[in-house]
């Protein structure tokens, strides 16, 4: 995924959610969104501009939330909640999914969470602002 292609990215996720089970896939999901969650915070008060979240289809036309697809709407009001600091919230959004989306979709929102996190520690990377080393590590920033 940090090099642009997710090919295959849906099987390795559901599989890693399948061979770990649903409670290591939510906790690793709720890491991610807090990691991201800390970056909008840190790009918000570090910034030029506020961060603004937008929702958009196939289309690139740009779609209210609740007109968009299951995965990104648990991503996007599971961030939400984070950003609000409200991590209990954010679980019961993963849990709701977990209950009630397929494998496949779980593993789109475990792909935003990826996205996100890779686009926002560039950026905040790029405004030298921080960025969890871990993350760094892991993107060889």
């Amino acid at each position: 995924m940090h090099a642009g292609h997710d090919t295959g990215a849906v099987d390795q996720m559901t599989a890693f959610a399948r061979d770990r089970g649903r409670e290591e896939a939510t906790e690793l999901m709720l890491v991610l969104f807090q990691e991201c969650s800390a970056m909008v915070a840190a790009l918000g008060s570090g910034g030029t501009a506020p961060v603004k979240m937008q929702v958009y289809d196939d289309d690139g036309h740009e779609v209210p939330i609740d007109e968009a697809d299951p995965p990104v709407r648990t991503a996007v009001r599971t961030l939400l909640a984070q950003v609000h600091g409200d991590t209990e919230a954010a679980k019961d959004q993963i849990d709701i999914a977990m209950a009630n989306a397929s494998p496949a979709e779980m593993a789109m929102v475990m792909m935003q969470a990826l996205r996100w996190t890779i686009k926002l520690a560039a950026e905040c990377t790029s405004r030298d602002l921080p960025v969890a080393l871990w993350i760094t590590a892991a993107l060889g920033s």
